[in-house]
């Protein structure tokens, strides 16, 4: 999903990428600190999600959706102030997130985004197919496949412990097989991975968290393995994992 967000608080605005950077599904295209500005962007753009504060100088974010023309991108409204939230709802937001906001409530919106689009491609994909008199079937699968250097190796998505960047690699560390060297980055690899199983908790590193022992200060254990907790990703990976 291609999303902007914007908010006169630059600090806000940083915790609202960090957020997205850990989920593949979500690319930040830009950031706004004007509503004024966002408007013009989001009116001769193509973007499906917009994470906007609602309290800003100029116009508001709930001026902002009554202003957009054509056709309105998904909203999810992030403010300190919770008495808005019937008038966004109003207007069809599709989440009302109230700072400090943590990751778990950030991932919820995120997902009831991608099951609307999901919903919405479904529908379309439905009537492109009923008209052509052909049905369709959408399966979610429990592997992946990696190329490794003349192969492509079927892994256990399940059985994946964590991944760690080396340079232009990847190391898949697995219960079922010893560490796979793909040639990968971690973007292509976090879009094969589902998003509720796996959290990159460093530039360096991709966790299963089904599979954490515990966690310590600044790293995390998987049985005897101790992987960092980035600086930057460490509010983050709290919340995600509600400590």
């Amino acid at each position: 999903m291609k999303c902007i967000i914007i908010d006169d608080e630059p600090l806000a605005i940083d915790v609202i990428e960090s957020y997205c950077q850990a989920l593949s599904s979500v690319e930040v295209i830009s950031t706004f600190t004007s509503a004024i500005e966002a408007l013009d962007f989001i009116n001769n753009n193509s973007i499906d999600l917009v994470f906007s504060d609602i309290e800003m100088p100029n116009i508001s974010g709930i001026e902002l959706i009554k202003s957009l023309e054509g056709k309105v991108p998904y909203f999810i409204f992030t403010t300190a102030y919770p008495e808005y939230a019937l008038e966004g709802f109003d207007l069809n937001a599709v989440d009302y997130l109230v700072k400090p906001i943590p990751f778990p409530r950030f991932l919820k919106a995120v997902n009831r985004v991608k099951e609307m689009i999901k919903l919405n491609d479904v529908s379309t994909s439905f009537n492109v197919s009923s008209a052509a008199g052909e049905t369709s079937s959408a399966i979610e699968d429990d592997f992946i496949f990696v190329k490794s250097e003349y192969e492509n190796l079927k892994i256990d998505i399940n059985g994946i412990k964590h991944i760690q960047g080396l340079k232009d690699y990847l190391k898949i560390h697995s219960e079922a097989s010893k560490p796979i060297l793909t040639l990968m980055s971690f973007k292509e690899i976090q879009d094969k991975l589902p998003e509720n199983k796996f959290i990159r908790v460093h530039r360096s590193f991709i966790v299963n968290v089904n599979k954490i022992t515990s966690v310590q200060k600044n790293r995390i254990v998987i049985k005897d393995e101790r992987i960092p907790i980035g600086e930057s990703y460490k509010s983050m990976v709290y919340s995600r994992l509600n400590i």
